[in-house]
């Protein structure tokens, strides 16, 4: 099934999100050669590009590179709320604050399209359960030709502290088995952003897939909660800016932000 419309409501202006076939040979400039993955010298390469037609003149018509944001998790009722599908939830609480649905299905994804301000963002739900979440990642960013520094990775990590978040432009899989196959189905790159969010570790000798697939007690999910509305905050910041001053003030404040002096 093929992404067809713009869905949201979330620019001021009078806009449309359209998908569009591009000739002219622009991925080298965007990716690395080490780092090219997923494409196919027979599909058309494809790039959203948003045309704002309240505020320009006819002649102008703005274009703005498309941010590509999965969150990582398991379908299905029975993972709701769970830990492990953190990244999940982040995608609905976006999805609810720029006024986009998730009622698309895609190279194994549920997909939503729509904007942050005037740059088209396309959230993705990977429907392949964690541990392959790459098979849906890799072919959206190849088919969609989107660079790698606009592939927001969003997920569960159980080396921050419960509710506490991390925006960064790179890093490894942190022992994330979603997050290491989406690596493998990028070829290996590793230079795409990631918004990691803090589910704490096991009590005692819990047992680690358990504690994964438990879900947040109530003072757990009031920090989470409270993350989760920074967290939204601080992508909108990132698509519309990229890793400016704000970033790094948000990382700042989620390091620091439980502790007392």
């Amino acid at each position: 099934m093929s992404l067809s419309s713009y869905t949201g409501n979330s620019s001021p202006l009078s806009v449309a999100v359209m998908l569009s076939a591009s000739s002219p040979p622009f991925t080298s400039l965007l990716h690395p050669k080490a780092c090219r993955f997923g494409q196919s010298k027979s599909n058309p390469k494809r790039l959203f590009s948003l045309r704002a037609s309240s505020s320009l003149p006819n002649k102008l018509k703005a274009e703005y590179t498309p941010w590509l944001i999965v969150g990582l998790g398991n379908p299905g009722t029975k993972y709701y709320g769970t830990r492990h599908n953190i990244g999940f939830e982040m995608i609905d609480h976006i999805a609810r604050t720029t006024d986009i649905s998730m009622n698309t299905i895609q190279s194994k994804g549920l997909v939503g399209i729509g904007a942050v301000g005037e740059v088209p963002i396309l959230l993705v739900k990977p429907q392949t359960y964690m541990n392959f979440s790459g098979e849906s990642v890799g072919p959206l960013a190849a088919y969609y030709q989107i660079p790698l520094h606009h592939i927001l990775m969003i997920y569960d990590d159980m080396g921050l502290l419960n509710g506490v978040l991390r925006l960064q432009p790179k890093g490894g899989h942190s022992h994330h088995n979603g997050l290491k196959n989406v690596t493998e189905h990028l070829n290996g790159c590793r230079s795409f952003p990631r918004l990691s969010i803090g589910i704490g570790n096991p009590p005692g000798s819990m047992d680690m897939k358990a504690f994964l697939l438990q879900k947040f007690s109530r003072s757990e999910r009031k920090q989470i909660d409270a993350g989760m509305e920074q967290g939204v905050d601080a992508v909108k910041t990132l698509v519309e800016y990229g890793f400016n001053d704000t970033i790094s003030r948000f990382n700042l404040g989620q390091k620091y932000k439980f502790h007392t002096v």
